[in-house]
């Protein structure tokens, strides 16, 4: 089922959304809204719209998303389209799995329907000394009021908050780290900024905000105080390799383009695929490529098996991720000038992979992550001893 859903949601990519690669409505922060809606409504009358979420409700299983959402992701565009892209994609995940049937119903549905957008407020501004790698150091924080919570702080690095209709909000209570989920817009989270990033595939960039005097009722708490890193941890794993098999696509594209410039293209007296230092080059994306799916297959495979994959999403994510960018700065320097110009889509794809190595974690946080389960699995091996 997955590989013709995936071939489905791939001819829908490339003979679709594609053309749309060098539509206007593509800016600095994003696609438009209306070009946004526009593409669901093709994917929604082609059968593509929220593909690896079934007619009956049920998630396809991590290793068959994997199929789905590297098809997806063989535009820049294709996962807003057919409505598998950051952050939504991770959102529909954490609400599908805790989320009351209320909450459902409410939240949940627009956005499987390709309706609505989503954003998710955890990370914080770094010069107040707010969370983002480390979410203990979060300072948003949230307390009762009779059946209400009241909300302030300010959050950083928003993806989506600019147009989005749903919201998790994450928020320090007495109890700890608690997630609310919300309507917007709403008066009481203020846009201050769209910051200017390298990337610029995702709806409503990402934002600085401020939140003042929110007032959240109590049944729209996702779960129960304090346990808003427990919830985090459920949506970590699954949506830093949802991420991973996006951005292969986008690299199986930006491969299939520098390919076809290499054979095409000669200089000195032959096709620059001949060209040892050039045909190198590809060959050693094609190695990268393998290793970067096989690197998913695995990960999908333990969260399969119903683990949670802290550590497995971390190596995955950093080694998928750094492969996309060898093989993205690969396809930029096979295509010489043509590689850093707007004319294909090879110069956003090394952007967005750029980007990537740091968000959902940089590569060093997870390296440090990963050293102290090292340090933890050393300690454990010699009390047995």
């Amino acid at each position: 089922m997955a590989t013709e859903i995936a071939a489905k949601v791939e001819a829908f990519v490339r003979e679709v959304v594609a053309p749309y690669e060098r539509d206007p409505r593509c800016g600095a922060h994003g696609p438009s809204d209306a070009l946004v809606a526009e593409m669901r409504d093709k994917a929604r009358a082609a059968g593509v719209l929220t593909p690896h979420i079934l007619a009956d409700g049920t998630h396809l299983h991590h290793r068959d998303v994997a199929i789905v959402l590297r098809a997806a992701g063989l535009s820049p565009l294709g996962p807003v389209a057919v409505n598998v892209a950051a952050p939504d994609e991770g959102n529909m995940y954490l609400l599908g799995k805790r989320a009351t049937s209320e909450q459902k119903a409410r939240f949940l549905d627009p956005l499987i329907a390709g309706e609505a957008r989503s954003a998710f407020f955890m990370t914080e501004p770094a010069e107040e000394g707010g969370a983002g790698s480390d979410p203990s150091m979060m300072k948003t924080t949230a307390r009762r009021d009779g059946n209400h919570w009241v909300v302030d702080g300010r959050k950083a690095f928003i993806t989506g908050a600019e147009g989005a209709r749903v919201g998790i909000v994450m928020a320090r209570a007495d109890e700890g780290a608690t997630m609310f989920l919300v309507d917007l817009p709403d008066p009481a989270i203020r846009i201050e900024r769209v910051l200017d990033t390298i990337d610029s595939s995702m709806p409503g960039g990402h934002a600085v905000v401020a939140i003042e005097n929110l007032r959240i009722p109590a049944d729209q708490m996702l779960g129960n105080p304090g346990e808003g890193f427990q919830l985090a941890q459920v949506r970590l794993a699954p949506a830093r390799l949802t991420h991973c098999m996006r951005w292969l696509g986008a690299c199986t594209r930006a491969h299939e383009i520098a390919t076809n410039y290499a054979n095409r293209r000669r200089a000195f007296g032959k096709a620059l695929i001949d060209h040892e230092g050039v045909g190198f080059m590809l060959a050693e994306n094609l190695i990268d490529l393998k290793q970067a799916e096989l690197m998913i297959d695995w990960c999908a495979g333990v969260l399969d098996a119903g683990e949670l994959g802290t550590a497995e999403s971390s190596m995955a994510k950093v080694a998928v991720s750094e492969a996309l960018m060898r093989i993205a700065d690969r396809c930029v320097q096979v295509m010489g000038g043509t590689g850093v110009t707007g004319d294909t889509i090879v110069e956003q794809v090394f952007r967005e992979v750029r980007a990537f190595r740091i968000y959902d974690g940089p590569t060093e946080v997870h390296k440090w992550s990963l050293a102290k389960k090292v340090k933890r699995d050393w300690k454990a091996a010699q009390e047995k001893h």
